[in-house]
Order: structure tokens, then sequence, then C-alpha cells
């Protein structure tokens, strides 16, 4: 077994929300329970019982309770959650209504602001309001195109709390990105701002706002905040009103919650939209509101106390996840903007300044401050943080070491891995057992997650294919216009009967159960018919110091495929022949002769989706002369202009 990164010491496990979690299962059935792994097993061995001691951990708030945890674990899909439930999503999240901080926001180059627990309440009072007098009932959808502000979370609760269903797209989206997602659903109501700043410059977002209304004609209110842009000129946005004038001047006392069954929708979430029009994902409330609580409180052993952040927009579901913090009564740190403006360290200045003690962030992001010798604990006060969360992609153990080398050696590095598809985590981590370097430490509670090698046999200590064998409550209930379920069939279930194929390479540990993610199946190198992932080549490249981040791709070559490897290198570096030889002759002997690159090419930017996965595929269709079918997916689509320039190049070599 390799040697730990981290062991929690025994008064972390003995406070974890975890072993109180453990306590009331040994309690329940006389259990003697006393590790993850134990816990784990029990969690997939008995699935309703395990999710009915979840709702009980949880104090879910409903005004009537379930009948039923789950009709039919063999209907994959179609199994239908806590039957007979009635709830309301938002109510939950605003079950606290005092003084203690709710939120805490920051802006680029701007003063922090907070809102309490009972100012939030009011404030969701104040929205919900006006949005019921328009006419939003249940099922409604309600949409934003806004930035990481308190008025988009507001505006999501409000919606909610009258049964309508939210979808948000942040800013960093172009119009034709939004149109693809929210002209499917057909939104009554948009909440959008008039401008943002980003790496010091302020976008003005009225132009678009016009395009986008005009995509998506079924919106029959914009309300604008004023954001950036004191008094942004709506005249010219069709519906519009300025979200001062729109919300009722002295709210409610209380908020009347539509109270719903168990999987009355509550989100539609958007698939990357890479190879063509994203999909559009509905989740149920209850399904989501009881798997945020599981990951919130048992994985990440989130209280009361803490101070939550994440890097994210309102586009990835990272943003919903994090919202779902308020039911446990958290305070929730907002940040919009660039989260490396002015320079590396703006959020570690932000990690000592609002004693955050939860952070959250991408594999991307860790890895740019290693590739620019980045030293957060050497130069902040970080004595408030006690976990980061990182997921987007895989991370390589380099980027773990880095973490407890160069931010903080006690804490507790959680990276998870999961997708938008269910609004959570596959694979998660657990405040009781110890981190090894380039492992997520063990599947989700209640997730029977297995390996499946190309037969569909369960294997262990090989790559493989994630798969998930039982049914889960935040699996999406339906997909949007997908009638007959074939979209939602196709799109999981076509390669393993009644089994859950996610498109993840990984490899399930038998010594530690930890899972080491090798990136995406779906994408995957094949040099001579042999079958290699990509993130086994980076965990390799992205150890050497000048190598900032990386991209493997195939090309077409003389009836075979051959393997090109694109580095961005680290500030102050340049890509020579003896590095070159470097990093061949590390892939030769760590990983094989199929993992050498025919080629090393210095490429200027990675294209990464806003999920913060690096997009293989359109470069890969770049080389072999196809076309990408969807820049708007990406965030950085500009990257792509350096492999298309390249592409005449490389096809003489």
């Amino acid at each position: 077994m390799r040697e730990p990164l981290w062991v929690p010491s025994e008064e972390r496990v003995n406070q974890a929300n975890i072993t109180r979690f453990i306590g009331l299962v040994n309690e329940k059935h006389g259990f003697d329970i006393d590790s993850y792994g134990q816990l784990c097993k029990w969690s997939i061995e008995n699935i309703p019982e395990f999710w009915k001691l979840m709702w009980e951990f949880g104090e879910i708030k409903a005004s009537r309770g379930y009948d039923v945890v789950v009709d039919d674990l063999d209907k994959f899909p179609g199994a239908k959650w806590f039957i007979g439930a009635r709830l309301n999503f938002a109510e939950n999240l605003l079950r606290y209504r005092d003084d203690h901080a709710a939120f805490m926001f920051r802006g680029e180059a701007q003063k922090s602001v907070g809102m309490t627990y009972a100012e939030l309440y009011a404030s969701v009072a104040r929205l919900a309001k006006p949005l019921r007098e328009i006419g939003v009932a249940s099922k409604d959808r309600v949409a934003a195109y806004m930035p990481n502000l308190m008025e988009t979370a507001i505006a999501m609760l409000a919606a909610t709390s009258l049964g309508a269903i939210w979808s948000s797209c942040g800013t960093e989206l172009g119009p034709g990105a939004v149109v693809d997602r929210l002209g499917q659903i057909e939104p009554k109501v948009l909440f959008a701002v008039g401008g943002y700043p980003y790496k010091g410059k302020v976008f003005d977002v009225l132009p678009r706002l016009g395009k986008i209304a005009k995509g998506v004609p079924s919106l029959e209110r914009i309300v604008v905040v004023p954001y950036v842009i004191e008094k942004p000129d709506i005249r010219h946005v069709p519906n519009s009103v300025l979200y001062d004038d729109f919300i009722s001047e002295k709210g409610p006392v209380d908020i009347r919650f539509e109270q719903l069954p168990s999987d009355h929708p509550v989100y539609i979430m958007f698939s990357s939209g890479t190879t063509g029009k994203p999909k559009c994902m509905v989740q149920g409330a209850c399904g989501i509101l009881i798997n945020h609580l599981k990951e919130l409180i048992l994985h990440t052993d989130l209280k009361r106390e803490d101070r939550i952040f994440y890097i994210s927009t309102p586009s990835w579901m990272m943003w919903n996840w994090l919202l779902s913090s308020l039911a446990v009564g958290a305070t929730v740190v907002l940040y919009d903007g660039n989260p490396l403006y002015p320079d590396w360290d703006a959020l570690w200045k932000l990690v000592q300044d609002e004693k955050i003690t939860i952070f959250g962030c991408s594999a991307s992001y860790i890895n740019y401050l290693k590739g620019v010798g980045a030293k957060p604990g050497k130069v902040y006060d970080l004595s408030s943080l006690r976990e980061i969360s990182q997921t987007g992609s895989p991370l390589s153990s380099e980027g773990f070491e880095y973490v407890y080398r160069e931010i903080k050696e006690d804490l507790h590095f959680n990276s998870i891995s999961g997708g938008t598809d269910i609004n959570g985590c596959f694979a998660a981590g657990t405040p009781i057992q110890p981190v090894c370097a380039g492992e997520l430490q063990g599947p989700a509670l209640g997730m029977k997650v297995k390996a499946y090698d190309e037969q569909g046999n369960p294997v262990v200590d090989r790559e493989a294919e994630l798969v998930c064998e039982a049914p889960s409550p935040s699996m999406p209930i339906y997909f949007w216009n997908d009638p007959d379920g074939r979209k939602y069939r196709d799109a999981y279930f076509d390669v393993y009967p009644n089994v859950w194929r996610h498109g993840d390479w990984i490899m399930i540990h038998s010594d530690t159960g930890g899972i080491t993610f090798l990136g995406r199946s779906d994408f995957t190198l094949k040099p001579s018919g042999v079958r290699i992932g990509p993130a086994e080549i980076y965990n390799v490249a992205e150890r050497f110091e000048e190598v900032a981040d990386s991209l493997a791709a195939g090309q077409d070559w003389k009836g075979d495929q051959r393997v090109i490897l694109f580095v961005q290198l680290a500030r102050g570096f340049q890509l020579t022949e003896n590095l070159r030889k470097k990093v061949k002759r590390a892939l030769r002997e760590e990983a094989s002769p199929r993992h050498v690159p025919a080629l090393i090419i210095e490429a200027p930017d990675i294209p990464y989706t806003f999920n913060m996965k690096k997009v293989e595929s359109a470069v890969s269709n770049i080389l072999n002369g196809r076309p990408v079918t969807n820049r708007d997916a990406l965030i950085n689509p500009e990257s792509l202009d350096f492999y298309e320039k390249l592409l005449p190049e490389l096809k003489k070599e």
C-alpha cells in the first residue's frame, strides 16, 4: 500500500459528521461499523435503508413524509424515489432565518459584501411575490444569464419556491450558446445583468440580450440586474425591467412555498455541447436535495460554522451544489471574476481575509499554480483552511503532492468526480480516512460504482470503464423533449443493459479502495490498436516543472494512429529538444512504449469546457480534418485557432 499524504487525526475523525452518521447506522441496526469502507459497502448493499437514514440525518423538511423510499431498483432507468412525499426545494435551503451570514460576495477589485440568513429570506420573499404576480407557476421555466452574484442565488430560490424549474448560464457563454440551451426549454422569465468584469475589463451584456430575446421568443420578462453598469440602458431589450423596479418594495412576511411531489422538476442542467446541441437533463427536487446533503454533510464534512467556497459560475453544476450548502446553514462565499486576476494569489488573499474553511477548485487551477511555482502557504495565513475540494478533470499524483507541499500539510484534500448528469459525485472523499496521491478516496455512499472491462466484467487494479450498477436519487428524471426516453437511454445505457455507463476511464485500487481517474473513456488513444487513457500521459508529462498543462490527441497516420502531445509551458521555460527527450524517456519507462508520442509540440493554450474538462475531441477533430461542431461549449474557443493553423504542417510531417 502506498504511503498516504495525509492521515486524519483522532480529533478530526471524532468530530466528523460521518462519524455521527455511522453511529446512527450502528444504533438502528446493531452493527459495529467503524470505517468508511464498511459503511460504503453497507450503503450499496442496502440502498433503500441508506437513503432512509440520510433523509433522517439531513433533517429534510417536508409537509408530508414519503411512503416508499424507492419503488424498484431494477427499473434502471425509471426508479422512483420517496414516493408520496411533498416538499419544497427552496424551503429546505431557507430553513435558517437568523443573523448568521448566509453569503459573502466579492468581485474583482471589489470589497466584500454580505447577507444574513434573515436578509436572504426577506430578499427571496420580495422577488417571489412579483414572479407569482406575473404568472410564474409550477413547472414554468425561469432562467438566468448571470455571473456568480447573490442575486443569481436569490432568483433561483424565488423561482423554485413557486415550483418553477430553474436553469442557468453564466455570462462567460456567448449568446449562441445561450440560445442553444435556453431555446430548447422555452423559459418564461430570464434574469440577466447589464455588464460584468473580467480581468479588469467591463463587458457589456446588453447587445447579447437582444440576440437572446430574439432567439428565445418564449421570454415574457427579462429582469436586468445593475451589476457593474449602475443604470443599464435597457430600452432596446424587449420585455425588460430593472431588478430594483421589479422586486416588491415591501415583501410579505412569509414565502408561500409550494408543496410538491418529490420528483417535481427543480433543475434543467445542460451537457457540455461539444458534440452538438446540449442535452437538457431534468432533475427532481428531492433527489437533488438529498444527494447534495449527503455529499456536503458526509463527504465534505460541512458544518454551520464553515465558510465554503468554490471557483464556479452558474453554468457549472458546482454552482448548484455549492448553493445547497445553505441547507446546512453554512456561509457561502461567492466570487465573480477571473480567479487568477490580477495574479495567482487573488483567491488565497480571499481565503485569508474571509477565513474560508473549505476551498473548491479544478485540477487546471492547481496545475496552473504548480506551473508558476506558487506557494500560497508561504505567503498567506491559511490557518482557517481545513479542506480543499477538487474536481473538473483528473489531477496527477504530483498535483496532490503540490497541494500538501505548497498550500498546507494538514488538510483534507477531497478530490471528487461525478457529473452534471447526476448533479453530484460517483466518487468522493471522506474526512475519516487517509488521502493517497492521485486517488479519490472511494465510491460515494449509496453509489454502486464498479469498473468494467470491455466484456462487461467488474475488475480491480486495471484500467476500465466507470459504471454504476444501481439507481440513485439525483439521476435525471428525464431529458427535455425526449417523450419515449430514447435520448436518456442512449446517453448512458446503450453499452451495458440496465447499467449506467458514465464515460470515464478509471482504476479501482484493491489495496486502498481508492479510485484513479484516467480521463474520458469516450476519448481514448489507440496507437497500434492499444487503448490508452490520455490522463496516463498527462500524469507523466505534467510532472516536469517545465510543463504547466498538456493535451494528447490522436491523428490518423499511415494506416495507424499516431499520438501528438501538446504542451503548454510554465512561465520562463522553452520546449527544447532535451525536454522532448526527457518527456519521451519518462513515458517509455514509467508507462509503456505505446504512451510515447510521435510528436511533442508547444501550444499557447489548452481548450477546456465550462465544466473545466480538457477537450481532446475538438483537437482530434481538427487533426483529422473533421469539423468542431460547437465552439460555444468551450471556455476558450480561440485556443483552437492555433491547432487549425498548425494542421497543414502536421499533414506534411
